[in-house]
């Protein structure tokens, strides 16, 4: 049983190596799905109702009575969302968090450059996070269940809440890729 203790205490490098691969493989993949209609309708809810984004969009007001069911093509919603700027939106979000996801690529070469990444990273899931708070979307609505509002999380509201693993994982690899170039220095 202690071999098996000693063995799992060196595996901190190896934890640290799949925690930024597993944040780059997540913000290349999610970032990436900005760019396909299904998605850029799924975050509607969040950006309508954020104060820090609301006004990227030109009617984020009435976005309700135009959401798509995921795998459902309404022209009308389409056209919609194409005059709410929700398409172009998610086009600019998807390339950003791509991009967050490119910098932490950069440790082995330019740790300084990972470590601002990751801090990149922090900073979205906190804003990610913000939308527990602002999104009714993130809760179970009151459809005659005794189970609804805080603390049972909608399936959005089971989305947003995971990014409280991103959060750690960011500073984590921020702390990592800090440390490297201080060595290299």
């Amino acid at each position: 049983m202690l071999k098996l203790f000693e063995w799992a205490s060196q595996m901190d490098r190896v934890g640290m190596t799949v925690t930024r691969v597993g944040l780059i493989v997540v913000l290349g993949w999610i970032g990436g799905l900005k760019a396909f209609p299904y998605e850029a309708d799924g975050i509607v809810p969040f950006v309508a109702n954020s104060p820090l984004m609301s006004f990227f969009y030109s009617d984020g007001n009435n976005y309700k009575s135009h959401m798509n069911p995921e795998g459902a093509l309404i022209a009308e919603n389409r056209a919609w969302h194409k005059a709410n700027r929700t398409y172009l939106f998610a086009y600019g979000l998807g390339s950003v968090i791509v991009l967050y996801g490119l910098l932490l690529c950069f440790h082995p070469w330019l740790p300084q450059v990972a470590a601002v990444g990751s801090f990149l990273v922090f900073v979205m899931s906190v804003v990610t996070l913000s939308f527990l708070i602002t999104t009714p979307e993130s809760w179970v609505p009151n459809l005659g269940d005794a189970q609804h509002g805080f603390p049972y999380l909608s399936g959005r509201g089971r989305l947003v809440v995971k990014d409280v693993i991103m959060m750690g994982a960011a500073l984590v690899t921020m702390a990592d890729s800090a440390k490297a170039y201080l060595r290299s220095r």
